[in-house]
């Protein structure tokens, strides 16, 4: 067993994602004795003394059956509609399910808005913990009833990776209707299974196969980015099948490990690199790139080539280099009509009051493989 693996069988504090193919089905909509399996699970890592947060897609799903939908409608306002119907059956069954161990669930839809907005992100934690203390299981999905394009997480895969850092998780468990990640489509026949991620290169190149369940909207591609956008963040974070929850969910023993970085981000740093939204790019020449990724300095005017966006001080902004690729991630000092004029020039040149960095290294998070 390697020390992944122990780590997230150990965890304290764990975060549990669960897809839409493993708790609905398009026809039938939710399958009650799937959802009421998953649960066993959980309750018997409950019992074991760990705190869990389980995310869950499955409202839209199962809100299908009902409005005499055959598959995932494609429009956002029948897609609200779905989730406004499934969202209460989805949540009846979790109390229904949960309640035959006497756990009482809390429900917590949220929308990027909450954890994207600083203010927002912290009365988010503050609520986590407190249902988290007083002994629930928050229940968390996106707020696909009200979640417009502009504010929408676009997977709970993604989501589940910010609340395992909202929430100081030792561990996030990611469970669908495939068994692990694989070096192709293991539809296709002919692939092999990959036990443990140790670094974020070995993905390179890698085909990930997609789920076939036509009820979600992730697949392996948003599990693969968000167990690295974890793990990077120092959680270590394992892929399986919701069949498999038992084992995922005891000994770890199945699925895909991704190990964790040494260092876990701070609470800022990780909502600054990952849950913050740009309001504009930055673009660096090569000397910037190598002071900031790699020395971890602070963005002075003379490395800036460009500017793209509409930000004021104190908004967040991608630093890009040469190839355009996002390096880093930052709270800006200017607004963007100030900086035209102070690119590419050194800090001697310019006025006294634009003589402070463009972006400080205290408010600077490098992005990247690990």
């Amino acid at each position: 067993m390697s020390e992944t693996r122990e780590a997230i069988a150990g965890a304290k504090r764990l975060v549990v994602k669960v897809g839409s193919s493993a708790l609905t089905t398009a026809g039938d909509g939710l399958d009650t004795a799937r959802l009421d399996a998953l649960v066993d699970a959980l309750a018997a890592r409950v019992a074991a003394g760990t705190q869990l947060v389980l995310v869950s897609s499955g409202a839209i799903g199962a809100g299908l059956a009902p409005l005499s939908l055959g598959k995932r409608p494609k429009e956002l306002a029948t897609q609200q509609a779905a989730a406004s119907v499934g969202q209460l059956a989805l949540a009846h069954a979790y109390v229904e399910s949960f309640g035959r161990y006497s756990l009482t669930v809390g429900q917590v839809l949220l929308t990027s808005d909450d954890v994207v907005r600083r203010a927002h992100y912290r009365n988010a934690e503050r609520t986590f913990s407190t249902l988290l203390e007083l002994g629930a299981v928050p229940v968390v999905n996106e707020n696909d009833t009200v979640a417009t394009e502009e504010i929408r997480f676009g997977d709970n895969d993604r989501l589940a990776t910010l609340v395992a850092h909202l929430i100081g998780a030792e561990g996030l468990v990611l469970l669908s209707d495939v068994d692990a990640l694989y070096d192709g489509d293991p539809r296709s026949g002919g692939t092999r299974r990959i036990h443990e991620v140790t670094h974020g290169s070995e993905l390179d190149g890698l085909s990930v196969g997609m789920s076939s369940s036509g009820l979600g909207t992730g697949g392996m591609m948003s599990k693969v980015a968000a167990a690295t956008t974890a793990a990077a963040a120092g959680i270590p974070v394992l892929i399986a099948a919701a069949a498999q929850a038992p084992t995922a969910l005891g000994d770890a023993g199945t699925g895909t490990a991704f190990k964790p970085a040494g260092t876990r981000l701070s609470a800022r740093r990780f909502w600054l690199g990952y849950a913050a939204g740009a309001r504009g790019r930055l673009q660096l020449d090569d000397g910037a790139v190598t002071a900031v990724v790699r020395r971890r300095r602070s963005l002075l005017p003379a490395g800036i080539t460009g500017v793209d966006g509409d930000f004021q001080a104190g908004d967040v902004v991608d630093l890009v280099d040469p190839g355009q690729h996002v390096v880093a991630r930052g709270v800006v000092a200017y607004d963007v009509t100030e900086l035209p004029g102070m690119i590419g020039r050194s800090t001697p040149d310019l006025p006294p009051e634009q003589r402070r960095e463009v972006v400080h290294a205290d408010d600077l998070v490098p992005l990247g493989k690990r």
